[in-house]
């Protein structure tokens, strides 16, 4: 019988290349692939109404079915009715000990920064703190002079932006797509009204603002894919430099970032400092995912993203596990049939490892 693996999103539209190609290697590791949308799963019967990829003609054919044995979540939620009802489903699933998940994913930025903060990481860690009020903001503002706030549950640079406290202005600006959106401010109370219709969509988290640039003041960071081998190691599947508009605020590609392969950023990069950088990165990478399993649901794979200031200090800007993999398709593109296989290849060794746990409880 072949494994089931059910990708979930939250539109069958979304991711549709990755999923399609991984769902073209499937069949060589024995998996029959399907996906569908959690709010379309029957609470009574568990059958799902989705789609099921025919190998043969390499497309996906609507079907119903029942729930697949290992489920991929590759759901990025917003604030939206439907986006909250989908979590619901999915932290259902999480508590049936019948389902496997290739990964259980992890909590907002706010709990992986009170995680991460106890732990030897937490030099690399930008102070950060929950907006609680306008009025709060304005004072760090009077210290700090520039700040970044992010939502809690962001992702893609969305929502994510610069505020500075001049002489006469408060200036804000935030990266669109094609723009960067900028306004400011003279009156204090137009400033805090701003803000009060702003933390009223959603809640956002402050970090100082540090100028994670180079030379040509594009903003910059590396981008780094972890997963879990097939012996459920944790490996650097690879990393790309990410690098943003001229005066921009964020590197995500989706505020129209380019890529760089990561050996030819690091060969710019004075030769004194080059093996200390490429080794502190390394020490990051290798301690992360360890520390986040002592006090998370396992993983199957996460994007870290780390910035280096001007004076080469690194620091972790943020930590994905639902990462894209652009970033190494364009910097890495001879890694691009293991990545869309790892998932496969490890969905093969959840299941391995629970028949064996269960064979090993009826035999004790």
């Amino acid at each position: 019988m072949p494994t089931t693996l059910g990708i979930m999103t939250l539109n069958l539209q979304n991711e549709q290349g990755y999923f399609t190609e991984m769902a073209k290697r499937a069949k060589h590791f024995n998996i029959d692939c399907y996906r569908f949308i959690p709010s379309n799963i029957n609470p009574q019967s568990e059958m799902i109404q989705g789609e099921e990829f025919d190998s043969n003609q390499e497309i996906w054919k609507k079907k119903l079915f029942p729930l697949p044995s290992i489920l991929y979540d590759r759901c990025f939620y917003g604030d939206d009715f439907h986006s909250k009802q989908c979590k619901a489903i999915v932290d259902w699933l999480k508590t049936k000990k019948s389902v496997h998940f290739l990964g259980y994913g992890l909590p907002n930025k706010l709990k992986l920064y009170d995680v991460l903060s106890r732990s030897s990481l937490s030099p690399y860690l930008p102070k950060t703190v929950k907006v609680t009020s306008p009025e709060m903001v304005h004072r760090l503002l009077q210290t700090m002079k520039a700040i970044i706030i992010k939502p809690i549950n962001g992702s893609q640079g969305n929502g994510v932006y610069y505020i500075e406290k001049t002489e006469k202005f408060w200036i804000v600006r935030t990266d669109k797509t094609e723009i960067q959106a900028s306004r400011s401010f003279s009156d204090m109370s137009q400033f805090i009204l701003w803000l009060e219709r702003l933390l009223l969509k959603k809640e956002f988290i402050l970090q100082p603002y540090l100028p994670l640039f180079n030379e040509f003041n594009q903003p910059f960071d590396i981008r780094s894919l972890l997963q879990k081998d097939a012996e459920g190691e944790w490996l650097t599947v690879g990393k790309g430099i990410r690098m943003g508009k001229v005066n921009g605020i964020i590197s995500n590609l989706s505020g129209g970032a380019s890529v760089v392969d990561f050996e030819s950023w690091l060969r710019a990069i004075p030769i004194q400092k080059r093996a200390f950088i490429k080794e502190e990165i390394e020490d990051i990478l290798r301690n992360l995912p360890l520390i986040l399993e002592q006090h998370f649901p396992p993983l199957f794979e996460l994007g870290v993203d780390i910035g280096m200031a001007r004076d080469y200090s690194l620091w972790i800007l943020d930590v994905n596990s639902k990462p894209g993999r652009k970033v190494l398709l364009q910097s890495m593109p001879e890694s691009s049939d293991y990545l869309y296989e790892s998932p496969l290849l490890y969905a093969n060794t959840i299941l391995k490892r629970s028949k064996w746990s269960h064979e090993k409880t009826l035999s004790d």
